[in-house]
């Protein structure tokens, strides 16, 4: 019986408290049923300047975008050459001529994207896209086709400025790659497959990756590998290198320039240049014909479990100095090795790649702060940065017109030699040869980083020089100068 009467007690209670509940429930619902058709609160997320209500609107970005985002063809005809069993014996060919056998090399093409950075026709592309080209065309939107001279190249960020002539064309605006936040949502635009103008979409997954895509093994002593990119899962395939990474707000924050595949082809990963790297060596570019790279002066290792233990560090973030130019930047200025990069002008530093691209946006003379950390307290330094040479000043070495003229006629690149170059290999003068193409130098036998002292027993100290006796200059011409190492060379071609 008193069990009975439990489980009556029991039903009774429980039936109460779900009564009650029921109510309360009808109560906070605004006395209505729950059901399937029941709309559930949805609240959009505003990105960018996009309206709240409106969602994510990718139309405007795309339309200001897709008419500034070039297809760029590159060639290289077919050419005779000759092989000889002197090789490339300076003396015998000069006085003996080349002889030997003559082949064909095949003909090539290659393409790529892109970007249109001002109105009047510079554009902004990789220097892996056009590197090899000894003719560059640049087909617009709008199907019109250009060609393109080359203002300057940088190796060491993989960027390149082209030029057409063209007035009032729609170009895109310079972003701040500082602003980007991971997860905000970006568009990629470019020319895969030879097609026009294309639009993806996607996120920003990272920031301040290094996947050394760059040549490490470039011989150019003047290669300095920057890489600092923004990865996104935006599709991006062959073809989109040189195109546009932009924000909703059309705004450019990345040059596209790498992706992560075994295939060659989009599996998940892209990579692009962060535009604040962009702007500054476009500006050195167009402005001195060559990048004004500065240099803090330090050797630097990531923060890690392992050195946190070995040097019984208080920081897990920064770039650790590990060891000093004699003289350099950051010695002169009084930082020490075991010292602790925290910030450069007030930007965090939390990696190898982060120092690397904030001082890839300076110039030689130029002074930053650097925050840093010692015996665990913070120290702000005060930093004159130098360029490669040890020095302050800015190498300007030829216009940008010198060095397409001779990028066209002699197949090269040069700058100007520093004091101490000079003091080291003797010499009281030169131009030195920083980057070969096709052309007359590479074909004569001169490697990249001779110097060139004389042609023709006259004395060359400018490419102006050099380019004033040649354009007057018929028959063979014998050039003279000395390598980095002091091997001194002869060389001969005809004219």
């Amino acid at each position: 019986m008193k069990k009975h009467f439990s489980l009556f007690t029991a039903a009774i209670i429980g039936g109460i408290t779900v009564f009650a509940l029921s109510g309360l429930t009808t109560t906070s619902s605004n006395n209505k049923p729950f059901s399937a058709e029941t709309p559930l609160p949805v609240q959009l997320t505003a990105i960018g300047a996009n309206n709240a209500s409106a969602g994510i609107d990718f139309t405007k970005a795309a339309d200001s975008t897709v008419h500034a985002v070039v297809h760029i063809k590159c060639s290289t005809p077919a050419k005779t050459v000759t092989t000889s069993p002197f090789g490339n014996d300076p003396f015998h060919n000069f006085f003996f001529g080349g002889g030997g056998f003559q082949m064909q090399t095949p003909p090539s093409a290659s393409s790529g994207s892109g970007v249109i950075i001002s109105e009047d026709g510079y554009i902004c592309t990789n220097n892996h896209v056009i590197d090899k080209a000894e003719k560059i065309e640049v087909v617009l939107n709008n199907n019109k086709t250009y060609d393109a001279t080359v203002i300057g190249k940088d190796p060491s960020t993989d960027l390149a400025l082209l030029k057409i002539e063209e007035k009032n064309l729609a170009y895109v605006h310079f972003g701040n790659s500082d602003n980007v936040k991971v997860g905000e949502w970006v568009l990629a635009v470019g020319n895969p497959f030879n097609l026009t103008s294309t639009v993806t979409a996607g996120i920003i997954s990272a920031k301040g990756r290094n996947i050394n895509a760059l040549d490490q093994n470039n011989q150019n002593r003047d290669f300095y590998p920057v890489e600092s990119f923004l990865q996104t899962d935006a599709a991006v395939n062959p073809g989109n290198s040189g195109g546009a990474l932009v924000n909703l707000d059309g705004e450019l924050i990345g040059i596209n320039s790498a992706i992560a595949s075994a295939t060659g082809y989009y599996t998940g990963y892209s990579f692009a240049i962060p535009v604040n790297i962009v702007r500054k060596v476009m500006s050195d570019l167009k402005d001195f014909g060559t990048v004004q790279r500065a240099f803090i002066g330090v050797s630097i290792r990531d923060i890690d479990n392992k050195l946190i233990g070995e040097k019984n560090l208080k920081h897990s973030q920064g770039a650790y100095v590990a060891g000093l130019t004699n003289n350099g930047a950051a010695e002169t200025a009084g930082m020490r090795e075991g010292d602790i990069i925290l910030k450069i002008a007030g930007t965090p530093i939390k990696s190898t790649p982060e120092l690397q691209e904030q001082i890839s946006r300076y110039r030689p003379g130029d002074i930053v702060n650097v925050t840093i950390a010692r015996d665990g307290v913070e120290k702000d330094l005060p930093v004159t940065l130098r360029n490669k040479n040890g020095e302050t000043g800015i190498i300007k070495n030829v216009t940008a017109s010198s060095v397409n003229k001779t990028n066209s006629f002699l197949g090269a690149s040069f700058e100007s030699i520093s004091q101490k170059e000079m003091s080291k290999l003797k010499i009281s003068g030169g131009i030195k040869v920083i980057k070969l193409q096709s052309g007359k130098l590479a074909s004569s036998g001169i490697k990249e980083g001779f110097i060139i002292t004389s042609i023709d027993k006259q004395a060359v100290e400018t490419v102006e020089d050099l380019m004033n006796y040649i354009e007057n200059k018929r028959g063979g011409v014998l050039i003279e100068g000395v390598y980095e190492n002091g091997v001194r060379g002869y060389y001969g071609f005809g004219l």
